[in-house]
Parts: structure tokens; sequence; C-alpha cells
């Protein structure tokens, strides 16, 4: 939560943007667990774990938006109803557009590697800094009706969440310096966290008899979703429902480039090893996504056990994925 608050702060005073901010700044702090978790994987040898994770991270954490739009919405509206923008469409595309090039990225022979690098990961780099660029100049405006925001949606601009973090900062007299001390602090830890959580859980429940792929696909995934959740919750309250929708899709877009980072470090060609489970989970993940950004677009406004009908088929869809995942041989 610190690190989530922080963030906001730092995000407005080094003028980063909503969109630019959540998408970069935001998306590396909270995925910092899955950082630590990549290069503990990486260097202990179980690159199957890193995989499982970061794609089984980009699927739980678009769940996350259903626990979202079920608690942290007020007035009781779809979250895609309220937050709806051709920004937060862009992101989306931006998410299924990194995971189509990690499929393709997986079926590269795996000696295409040069300088500890293949053209796979590389290409992923490319693809979302390219997105970025796309997503921060469509945050300045759009050639469309409302700038491409929907009628009747939140009251306040997106971004409006960060400014309040950072206007109480402000006022409680919270230096620069030490918002990037305690972000700092906080990041140390998340990552330290990170490394228990992956030697801890791995040890537990291999001995239980759960594979490295289940496992990190479901347990550690659900584990490091965690500031994902706290950040969507805080966001929503805060009555910033976009902000809330961006800062997931933002870090969907950035897991995948850590395969990068996982593949300097191991020294191997990552994507070509994963299995048919990683390549499940990366169509799961596209799916799900998908789901969202046809909701943003239609706008749904009926609600099924306080969630939109878009979030409750990614929660069904969701669990039907978990059950096929562990049904494939």
């Amino acid at each position: 939560m610190k690190l989530s608050d922080y963030t906001d702060v730092l995000a407005q005073r080094l003028h980063l943007g909503a969109a630019l901010g959540g998408v970069v700044l935001l998306a590396v702090a909270t995925n910092l667990p899955e950082i630590a978790i990549t290069v503990s994987a990486s260097v202990s040898g179980h690159v199957e774990v890193a995989v499982s994770n970061i794609l089984g991270g980009i699927a739980i954490q678009t769940v996350v938006l259903a626990v979202v739009d079920a608690a942290g919405v007020r007035p009781r509206k779809p979250l895609t109803y309220v937050a709806a923008s051709l920004v937060l469409v862009l992101e989306a595309l931006l998410v299924i557009a990194v995971l189509v090039v990690t499929i393709m990225g997986t079926q590269l022979p795996a000696r295409l590697i040069l300088a500890r690098t293949t053209p796979a990961v590389l290409l992923i780099a490319a693809v979302w800094l390219i997105g970025l660029f796309l997503v921060n100049r469509a945050g300045r405006g759009l050639s469309w009706t409302e700038r491409g925001e929907a009628p009747n949606g939140q009251q306040h601009p997106r971004g409006h969440a960060e400014k309040a973090k950072e206007s109480a900062a402000r006022e409680k007299g919270v230096s620069t310096r030490r918002a990037v001390t305690v972000f700092g602090a906080a990041g140390l830890v998340t990552l330290a966290a990170g490394v228990l959580i992956e030697r801890s859980g791995e040890a537990f429940f291999g001995r239980v008899g759960m594979s490295g792929v289940i496992f990190g696909a479901t347990v550690l995934a659900a584990a490091t979703a965690l500031p994902e959740l706290s950040t969507g919750l805080t966001s929503a309250r805060l009555g910033d429902f976009k902000l809330a929708m961006g800062d997931i899709f933002g870090g969907n877009a950035f897991l995948p480039v850590l395969f990068l980072l996982a593949t300097l470090v191991s020294g191997k060609a990552v994507l070509p090893a994963a299995g048919r489970s990683d390549i499940y989970l990366t169509a799961l993940g596209g799916l799900l996504t998908t789901v969202y950004a046809a909701g943003l677009l239609f706008r749904p406004q009926r609600q099924i056990a306080r969630m939109g009908v878009d979030s409750l088929t990614v929660v069904v869809l969701y669990v039907i994925g978990m059950a096929g995942l562990i049904a494939l041989p």
C-alpha cells in the first residue's frame, strides 16, 4: 500500500501523466514480486516457474478487475460502464499484442540466441515501448467526440486519485526525497518478499505434489497479484475507475517484458522452452482481456452478483480455464 501511494506521488511530481505513470511506474512497482521471482527462478534453473508465473499472472491480474468491480465501485454500476474510454481499449489491445508476440516466440528454435538474448524477447520489448508511445499520445486526446471518453462515466478525469494522494502528501510535508526513500524501501521489501514467496512456496507445494507449472500459474500468481488488488481497490474507492483498469492493463502488458530479463539472467532461450500449459495460459490471458475490451465498448449496465456481466464472464472463463489447465497432459 505504501509502495502504491508513493508511486502515485512520484508519478505526479515527475509529471509522467496519468496514462504513462500508470503503465510504466506503477506497472514496474506492483510487479516487483514477479521481477524477483523471475530472477530467483532463472538463477536457480527453474525457468518454468518464472514462465508460468508471468503468464498465469496476466490471467489472474485480469480477474482482479472483477474483484474491484464487485467490491470497489460506488455508486453501484459495472466497472466498465463508469470507466469506459478508448484509451483503456488501446491499453487492452497492447496486452493482447504482447501476448500474440509471446505465442509466436514459443514456436521459434532455441538456437536463435545471441549475446544472451533472442529476437522474440526483443520484439516483445519493442512492441511494449511502441504501445507506451501510442497510449501516451492517446492520453493527450483522440480525434473522437468527447476525446474518446464515454458519457455518464466517472465524474473526474483519469488520474485524479494520483493528484489527491500527492496533495495529501504535500499537506503533510512529505518531500520528494522522502517519497523516493519510502518508495525505494517499500520496493526492496517487496523484492525480498517475492524471493521468499517463490522459494518457500515451491518447496511446500512441491512436497504436496503440485507441479511447478500449476503452482506458478495459481498459488504464486495469486500471491503476487496482491499489490494490484490493493492499488485497484484504492483507486476505485477514490472514484478513479479508469486508473484502476489502466493499472491492471499496464501491469499485464509489462509482464511479458520480463522474459527479456529471464533470458539475460539464465542465458537460455526461455520462450522456445515454454510448454503447452504456458501457451494455454497466454491464450487465457488474451481471452479475458478481450472480454473487458468488449465491455469497455458496449458498457453493459446489468449486474449479477454485484458485478457487471463482463466481470462475471471473466470469472467463469477463468474457473473453466484453470480446470482445463489441470486437465492438460
